[in-house]
């Protein structure tokens, strides 16, 4: 009877440290911006590295979505990336009657990068900026 009491009690120990680790783990990684469009369920995950393939942080993400009749009504939405480059961009429509033009910039460095959404509903983008 001994034997399983110490056993358990090892048991929920290991869980309990596990568990706190992982806490800890999860607490240190940086939180991924998003901003949300609100026009679907789409949305486009961005990296963003220089030319030396280190995360560039607070590159700006930029994107116009224009909808409605005739396309007349139009939302700008614009994020930073985190120090690990890294931001998304969600609520993205699943049909656009255009493709997405996204403008990464870095300072006075920048690219654009095209997406359907209706194409790829879960892009993924790794984009370096580099200085010409």
């Amino acid at each position: 009877m001994r034997v399983r009491q110490i056993r358990s009690i090892r048991f929920l120990g290991s869980t309990l440290f596990l568990a706190l680790c992982g806490g800890f783990i999860a607490a240190n990684l940086p939180e991924v911006p998003v901003v949300d469009g609100g026009l679907g369920s789409c949305r486009a995950d961005f990296t963003v590295k220089d030319g030396s393939d280190k995360p560039i942080y607070n590159a700006k993400i930029h994107v116009i979505l224009k909808y409605g009749f005739l396309s007349k009504r139009k939302t700008e939405l614009e994020v930073g990336t985190n120090s690990d480059g890294k931001a998304r961009v969600t609520g993205l429509p699943n049909l656009p009657k255009k493709p997405l033009e996204f403008t990464i910039k870095s300072g006075t460095v920048s690219t654009t990068v095209i997406d359907d959404p209706s194409d790829n509903c879960n892009a993924t983008f790794n984009v370096t900026l580099t200085v010409h």
